[in-house]
């Protein structure tokens, strides 16, 4: 069984109720479609009622299993409003702005959770990232002990002998353009725990990669992993954290224990924190296509609850993969 089958188990496993907000995108429907034939997840579909049952009719899908809302018309909407008016009452939010906002499904399926009414969200097949990702941070935040979203891609690699067998968690590939030495500890904090509820990686260990290693340079870039990494291990004593590494020293034992010695980490890495927003995307990327490998994500970090955000050139399978680890992600924080 590869990574993604184990996924889509432990999710039919432990079902969870996903709110998928685009759900008149033609996408969106037919990933429904399989994510209730096998079982993967409970669905709760947003949009017009009257296109949904279009789509359904016209490409022959089964979603008589999904729940269907549609925003304008929910009995809760008003229940809604008042409870988004007191969260963001010190904003200044008016009910009138608070309607206006509630009947977009891209604010209804945050509420959906923050209300108990759902575990999780997969949206952006449609939406933009910035779409998808402000009405989270707005209702559900982020979570205790964190201030920073980051976005993790699990990387399946053809070199079983790196890694935690060939697989990897990158990053930030998605979201934080140029985190402080604070924001990249959370960010190195959240990663490990992606690796261990997503990626099944029990033990992770933690590289903080830079273009140094152990002081092999010295400047204001590399220092800030420095801190970074000793504010990770501050934080959390538990995990394995090492850095500042450069690459090779993060990924190949005989490097790494001659740069960093008798460290878990060095030579060892399943977990690569990049330095920055340019760094970790560029590096993803270059994996994926020059190494053939394949990337599963992006996995949101660091908020409140799971939400996960889709690329809008995804297609049906990239949906159903990401509502599977979403409801691991539900399953995990219960």
């Amino acid at each position: 069984m590869n990574l993604l089958e184990s996924i889509r188990e432990r999710a039919k496993n432990n079902k969870r109720r996903i709110v998928l907000p685009e759900g008149t995108s033609e996408r969106t429907v037919k990933a429904a479609h399989i994510i209730l034939q096998e079982e993967i997840a409970d669905l709760i579909l947003l949009g017009n009622l009257d296109e949904i049952a279009r789509l359904e009719k016209e490409f022959g899908l089964d979603l008589s299993k999904a729940e269907k809302i549609d925003p304008r018309f929910s009995p809760k909407k008003e229940l809604y409003i008042d409870r988004l008016v007191d969260l963001r009452k010190s904003k200044g939010l008016s009910r009138e702005d608070a309607e206006k906002l509630l009947v977009q499904d891209i604010y209804y399926g945050p509420m959906m959770i923050f209300m108990g009414d759902a575990d999780g969200e997969v949206s952006g097949a449609e939406h933009t990232t910035a779409d998808t990702v402000r009405p989270a941070l707005q209702i559900v935040k982020t979570a205790p002990g964190i201030s920073v979203v980051s976005g993790a891609m699990i990387m399946v690699t053809r070199k079983p002998e790196l890694g935690h067998h060939g697989v990897f968690v990158f990053a930030d590939v998605a979201i934080t353009p140029n985190p402080t030495a604070d924001q990249l500890a959370e960010i190195a904090i959240c990663s490990a725990e992606t690796a261990k509820v997503i990626a099944g990686i029990s033990d992770p260990k933690v590289a903080l990669l830079s273009f140094s290693t152990k002081g092999s340079a010295e400047h204001e870039l590399a220092e800030k992993v420095i801190q970074a990494t000793a504010i990770a291990k501050a934080k959390r004593p538990d995990l394995n954290f090492d850095g500042e590494l450069q690459a090779d020293a993060a990924l190949i034992e005989k490097v790494g224990q001659k740069k960093s010695p008798g460290s878990p980490v060095a030579g060892f890495a399943n977990v690569l924190v990049f330095p920055d927003l340019q760094a970790g995307n560029i590096g993803y990327k270059l994996v994926e296509r020059l190494g053939d490998a394949e990337a599963v994500g992006p996995i949101l970090q660091g908020l409140g609850a799971p939400i996960n955000d889709l690329s809008r050139g995804c297609s049906v399978n990239d949906i159903v993969n990401l509502v599977a680890i979403t409801s691991n992600q539900a399953s995990a924080g219960k």
